[in-house]
């Protein structure tokens, strides 16, 4: 018989299967299971990646907070939704982590009035408050020393420009440990 190990650690859950077939599964349809499962809630699927070896790893987030039950709970409802004598395969459900870019407007939105690192195709890293987004772009604020007329030194001045999304490399949440 078959045998499956389990193991949970900080943030993620994880179910390793034994492997028989080395067919590759259907992305859409783990998307279309997960999101279902996920339906009712505040939590919403980023992103699903599947291996040739059947490697599955869904990464989800929320509106509030991303527990370990929520990730367990996901990987059973996911686990379920499929047949395990067509198909072998090891799933991993992981909650969207800070430090770890943004794929979703609606990441975004939960972010506004937060800091976060934003860089730029052109190679500019940018540290500031995420303060507006839209579906075409993203406006941050931050304060930088400027040169004013009439002043002899540099003065903070509160600058705000706005970027759209093709301007934009990555942007991640950003945590100060000052």
């Amino acid at each position: 018989m078959f045998g499956r190990h389990r193991t949970c650690f900080l943030g993620r859950h994880r179910t390793r299967f034994f492997k028989i077939l080395s067919l590759t599964m259907d992305i859409q349809k783990i998307r279309e299971a997960a999101e279902a499962a996920l339906e009712g809630t505040d939590r919403f699927v980023v992103d699903v990646k599947c291996s040739p070896a059947n490697e599955i790893e869904i990464v989800i987030d929320a509106d509030s907070a991303v527990d370990l039950d929520a990730c367990v709970a996901l990987s059973r409802a996911v686990e379920g939704a499929f047949d395990r004598e067509v198909e072998d395969f090891e799933l991993s459900v992981y909650s969207a982590g800070v430090g770890q870019p943004l794929r979703l407007l609606r990441q975004y939105y939960k972010l506004v009035g937060q800091p976060v690192e934003v860089v730029l195709k052109s190679g500019e890293k940018i540290l500031a408050t995420l303060k507006e987004v839209s579906p075409e772009a993203i406006t941050i604020g931050y304060t930088e020393k400027r040169l004013v007329e009439g002043k002899k030194r540099k003065v903070e001045v509160e600058v705000e420009e706005s970027y759209t999304f093709d301007q934009i490399k990555t942007t991640k949440e950003y945590l100060d440990f000052k």
